[in-house]
């Protein structure tokens, strides 16, 4: 294995002093071995704490309502005309929240937005048309703000107006129900563009269905007539309605098992791509879970998703409408590449062989759907404004596979522009795509060089690559012009992320912020600022802006942590790239030294396995798991040394990093904290006898992989809200990993916990919520039962009966921690 040299960033800290902000943004890195002794590593750039910042922290503080912390900026955006930025806090001693705005021209004199005026400053959809017009939707309303400054309110209740777009004729178009209208704004006429009926398409007579009825049709002349009669009045319905424009266009019919998938028309109104799906239920009756705290002191039984033991193959049908002439037109897959591989084929020999059975390669079309991302809410079909031109991006229901390809509206087909093939699965977090505005020229994101990174491509042509590296861009916006693209990016270190543009002709990149930390954005309508939202390691979010053209410093515009927060003497951890045993890229970690380290003193230490798997912790922001980093920072006051490692799986370092998983979960992030453990022995004084860990969701299942399969590691552990058996997960995440346990049953039995509950040895503490929607209690129960029929001794469970998955009350997350603090107290 070669010596991977890593680049080690300490992590600035912005600090309160005397009622002002001081902010150190300088970089410090430093080049070194993996292997280097903790003492000579690059101390973080800190201010100066102040002496006050030597209290205690306690769990008590942490584990309560977090509003001690501070009302912090959430929700950042821009009003309705641009001129004022717009966030949220949350209200005092409640879960509801206020809206602020500050003005974009004096970023001074920070106000509440009177309830009366919020329809000017939030919105849920925002679109502008070419000479400035704007139309939004609030609530139940759709709004109109005119050059003039003039505001209309168009909509008031009633059917509400949704995925509002601007036509080539300068109309609104809008959903409404289960159709398409357009609404002239210069007299408010409305028409309809198209609608749809899943059911069977009327007739004005039905042909017989049996004997007696076709000879009830030749013999009797009353039933000739009303035939007659019929069929006159439906050609007479349909020459007044091709004639006259007072007449709706009929609606277009689609089988009665399905239902609507997605839909999109074109700004030009004369076509839409819709596809539709078979209408089948998507839970069981027995999907339900007990909750036994109510009011009325009954249980209820509360309504939970299918399991991906439970799922079955989805496949999206796609149509052509044509709403000149009615027709409609299927587009098959035929024509994409791969569309019909059999790619899970040496998958399902392995299990066929397991099973001494013999497994036979077959060529059936593969079940194709519109992509369904986590990320995006309307669905994958992009026109481009000028209504010539759309594109679809599909995916294959194994997620081995994404398409991203034009419609030919003459010849009514598919052609395809792109194919992202994973062997693995394709990540669902990098999927977007659209039009440049004033070009039909496609931009898009793609993971096929191992990161995902930015492209234009013109139909027909390869794509061009706007950005490149290891590393990974995302959040795009264009501008405009189409001079810019806009982008989120961690290209200076796996753990900072900074806001750039990329010009969509040059390719030349700006760099706009230098904050070293993690930064999110949101261009303002004009283009010309960016709002931004930045943390460091040891500082929740505040909000920033700079000018987008310039390489003006970022200024703060909010300052919300409270004294209470600044008074506590918060660990900086470090952040290090340990040399993995398995693999040539670093693992990259926190690491959290006690107070008064000394590197001749043997240490005690806990590893934190952080949840979601695909999620990156080991970096210079504040961290979602805010409540665990001051546990950390309690620890460390009490001398314990904190790991809290990127394994293998996690977000933000590539294809590679994230599919090392595939088929395996729970192996190749055992290997990766024994690399920890042995860094932290050989480079911290840690001894190896006394070491803990936790971990919560996918770390509460780490932690049962790490103490079931490799019990020497750890001399104790907690599992929170843990998976024990993937069959039982849900399907759009575990799918992908495990594929599914009727095709894959080697996968889940060599990922779950529960197949290995006969290695445990130390003691382990399971804390479970009851009324956990996703990690279902019952994931627990089953483990239990396992444990006690294996006559383990040495472990406890906790339940927290009005508990989901992510704790709500305080007094739980207190109970949850004086349990892992005991347990780390009493075994390490």
């Amino acid at each position: 294995m070669k010596k991977y040299k890593a680049l080690l960033i300490a992590a600035s800290v912005t600090v309160a002093l005397g009622g002002c902000v001081s902010t150190n943004d300088k970089k410090v890195t430093n080049t070194v071995t993996p292997s280097n002794n903790i003492q000579s590593m690059v101390t973080p750039q800190t201010a100066e704490v102040s002496a006050a910042s030597e209290g205690e922290i306690t769990l008590e503080r942490i584990m309560s309502d977090p509003q001690w912390i501070g009302a912090l900026p959430t929700n950042m955006g821009w009003s309705v005309d641009g001129s004022a930025i717009v966030f949220e806090r949350e209200k005092q001693n409640s879960t509801l929240t206020d809206v602020f705005a500050v003005k974009a021209s004096t970023l001074k004199n920070e106000a509440k937005v009177p309830l009366a005026d919020m329809h000017k400053y939030r919105f849920d959809e925002r679109v502008v048309r070419d000479d400035g017009v704007v139309a939004y939707t609030f609530e139940d309303s759709v709004y109109v703000q005119f050059t003039n400054g003039n505001t209309v309110q168009l909509t008031r209740g009633g059917n509400a107006l949704s995925t509002l777009t601007f036509m080539t004729d300068g109309r609104l178009m809008a959903l409404s129900g289960n159709k398409f209208i357009a609404i002239d704004l210069t007299n408010g006429v409305r028409e309809e563009l198209v609608s749809w009926v899943f059911d069977e398409k009327p007739e004005p007579v039905k042909p017989a269905k049996d004997y007696i009825a076709e000879e009830q049709q030749s013999l009797i002349e009353y039933i000739k007539l009303q035939r007659q009669i019929s069929e006159e009045r439906d050609s007479a319905s349909a020459q007044l309605a091709a004639a006259n424009k007072g007449v709706a266009p009929e609606a277009f019919y689609f089988d009665k098992s399905h239902r609507l998938a997605g839909i999109s028309v074109s700004p030009a109104g004369n076509y839409a791509v819709v596809a539709t799906t078979e209408s089948k239920p998507t839970r069981d009756d027995s999907d339900i879970m007990p909750h036994y705290i109510q009011e009325d002191s009954r249980i209820a039984a509360k309504s939970v998703r299918q399991r991906v033991a439970d799922a079955e193959p989805v496949n999206h049908e796609l149509w052509l409408l044509n709403l000149s002439t009615g027709e409609k037109q299927a587009l098959n897959y035929f024509d994409l590449p791969g569309y019909n591989d059999d790619v899970l084929a040496n998958v399902k020999t392995e299990n066929a062989k397991a099973n001494g059975e013999t497994y036979e390669v077959n060529r059936l079309p593969r079940p194709i759907t519109l992509l369904q991302s986590w990320y995006w809410t309307k669905p994958s079909i992009r026109w481009h404004k000028n209504g010539n031109a759309v594109a679809v991006m599909l995916e294959a229901w194994d997620n081995k596979d994404r398409w991203i390809a034009t419609v030919d509206l003459d010849s009514k087909t598919l052609e395809n522009q792109h194919r992202l093939h994973d062997d693995a699965w394709v990540n669902y977090r990098f999927n977007s795509f659209d039009w440049l505005n004033n070009s039909e020229t496609l931009y898009f994101q793609s993971e096929h060089t191992g990161y995902s990174h930015l492209y234009l491509q013109t139909p027909g042509e390869a794509p061009v690559a706007l950005t490149s590296g290891n590393y990974i861009v995302d959040d795009l916006t264009l501008t405009a012009d189409d001079q810019y693209i806009y982008y989120k990016a961690n290209s200076e270190h796996p753990g900072i992320y900074e806001i750039y543009r990329v010009n969509t002709q040059t390719k030349a990149i700006d760099t706009l912020t230098d904050l070293n930390g993690i930064t999110d954005y949101t261009l303002s309508p004009d283009d010309a600022t960016l709002l931004l939202s930045h943390s460091k390691v040891n500082q929740p979010a505040e909000l920033y802006v700079k000018p987008s053209a310039s390489q003006q410093k970022a200024q703060q515009i909010t300052s919300s942590t409270s004294d209470d927060f600044a008074s506590l003497p918060w660990a900086v951890p470090k952040i290090v790239a340990i040399e993995s045993s398995h693999t040539d890229a670093p693992i990259y970690a926190r690491v959290y030294l006690p107070e008064g380290y000394d590197s001749t003193k043997k240490n005690k230490a806990v590893v934190f396995n952080h949840g979601a798997g695909y999620l990156q912790n080991a970096h210079m922001g504040w961290s979602g798991y805010f409540r665990e980093y001051m546990f950390h920072s309690m620890l460390v006051q009490q001398g314990y040394v904190v790991l809290d490692m990127d394994y293998r799986a996690s977000a933000g370092y590539g294809r590679d990093w994230r599919t090392a998983i595939y088929r395996q979960m729970g192996t190749p992030e055992v290997q990766d904290l024994r690399d920890g453990i042995n860094y932290l022995v050989e480079n911290a004084n840690v001894d190896r006898e006394r070491i803990g860990t936790y971990g919560g969701s996918y770390g509460g299942f780490l932690t049962f992989m790490s103490m079931f399969t490799a019990p020497d590691l750890f001399a104790a552990g907690a599992a929170l809200r843990p998976v024990t058996d993937w069959a039982h997960y849900n399907t759009p995440y575990t799918a992908n990993i495990l594929n599914t346990p009727d095709v894959d049953p080697i996968a889940y039995e060599r990922s779950s916990p529960i197949y290995f509950a006969q290695g445990l040895e130390k003691p382990l503490l399971i804390n479970a919520p009851m009324v956990d929607d996703n990690v279902f209690f019952h994931d627990t129960v089953r483990l239990v039962q396992r444990l006690i029929e294996l006559e383990k001794e040495d472990f406890e469970t906790a339940i927290y009966p009005v508990e989901p998955h992510g704790f709500v009350q305080p007094s739980s997350w207190l109970d949850e921690y004086r349990r892992i603090y005991k347990l780390f107290e009493e075994n390490l």
